[in-house]
């Protein structure tokens, strides 16, 4: 989920202002969450600005940004809304948030959401019942109506969580809309078209499939676009994939474990990204609470570890990495907790957190547009 506005101005960085971040939370945790919280995160020293309630909503987990809008969009559950909801929040000076409109999500309990390139769709994963929604998005950014609405039948050999279809992500690539499936054990794609918010061959995706009880949870793609990286819930790895642009396909190169060898606690994954120089890969351990960090080859795909980094929290649900690449800015949902890593782009290593600051179960960081 990387900013993309027009207004972005990449020069803030070189006079070091504090940049803006807006952070999803969970409102049933134990931190007592109002809505979507914002702060502020200092490039130069690594601080992090006090976080205050931007905009009063439920369960506002996972953000986005519309790709040339003031607009901010939200999973959630509302009065209107119960089973999930998408609300619409516009951008303004400071920064701040004015609540616009809301949308149902067409499914049980949105975990994720991402915008189309063209900023025609917002598509988003409804985990309790599986189902992958794709709302058209009309000129102004605002939701038209609902494009499709689908899910798998199926489950997983890990009974306690693959009873179902579970969409845990949604991303755009080209055009495909590729949906990671914990339930499935499955990376669906939908060959998508944007002008109508619909799959172009039926409803019925495409799969790569995963190893058998992986959970495949969430996805990042390389810079080039050549591989994608999965990382699997259940079974603690991040699967290196070619992807093939034209089929929406997942190819596995092999797997690679994201705890150190012999550690048995419990634990489980939660996000992965590619760092913006393409050299590295990063995904967080949820119960060892910790980051793994590992080298990539741009040739090949492969990954090799580097690196398992304390994260400086409880259950690191989200990281992101700053628009510079020097820092990783990690969200700990169960210490109520946002910190912020050094990071050294040449080795991929991270340091010992800089910086907190307390937010209410926080699970989504995302960098706001910085006004020119």
């Amino acid at each position: 989920m990387k900013p993309c506005l027009a207004l972005l101005a990449v020069s803030a960085l070189a006079t070091a202002a504090p940049l803006p971040i807006a952070i999803g939370t969970n409102s049933g945790g134990s931190g007592k969450s109002e809505g979507i919280y914002l702060s502020t995160f200092d490039p130069e020293t690594g601080a992090l600005g006090e976080a205050k309630v931007g905009a009063k909503y439920s369960n506002p987990g996972f953000l986005a940004l519309h790709p040339t809008k003031p607009l901010l969009y939200s999973v959630g559950k509302s009065e209107k809304f119960p089973q999930g909801s998408l609300a619409v929040f516009k951008l303004g000076a400071g920064p701040s948030l004015e609540f616009v409109t809301e949308a149902s999500s067409e499914g049980n309990n949105p975990c994720h959401l991402a915008v189309d390139p063209s900023g025609q769709v917002l598509a988003t994963a409804n985990y309790s019942d599986g189902t992958t929604t794709a709302l058209k998005l009309g000129a102004d950014g605002l939701p038209q109506g609902l494009g499709f609405a689908h899910k798998v039948a199926g489950k997983g050999p890990n009974k306690s969580r693959q009873e179902g279809p579970h969409a845990h992500g949604v991303y755009f690539r080209g055009k495909h809309l590729l949906v990671p499936d914990l339930g499935l054990d499955k990376v669906l794609t939908y060959t998508f078209d944007a002008a109508t918010a619909k799959p172009t061959g039926g409803d019925e995706p495409a799969f790569s499939p995963s190893a058998p009880g992986a959970g495949p949870r969430h996805l990042s793609f390389s810079p080039d676009g050549k591989h994608a990286y999965i990382v699997n819930e259940l079974a603690n790895t991040v699967t290196a994939c070619r992807f093939d642009d034209a089929k929406g396909s997942l190819e596995p190169i092999g797997d690679v474990p994201t705890l150190p060898e012999g550690w048995s606690g419990q634990s489980t994954t939660a996000e992965v990204q590619v760092h913006p120089n393409g050299k590295f890969v990063y995904a967080s351990n949820r119960g060892h609470d910790s980051i793994a960090v590992f080298s990539r080859d741009a040739a090949t795909g492969k990954l090799t570890s580097v690196q398992i980094a304390p994260c400086g929290g409880k259950v690191p649900r989200h990281f992101t990495i700053s628009p510079d690449g020097k820092w990783l800015l990690c969200a700990h949902q169960d210490s109520n907790t946002l910190a912020s890593l050094p990071l050294d782009p040449a080795t991929g290593k991270l340091g010992e957190p800089k910086a907190t600051t307390s937010c209410p179960n926080p699970i989504c960081i995302l960098f706001l547009p910085v006004a020119n």
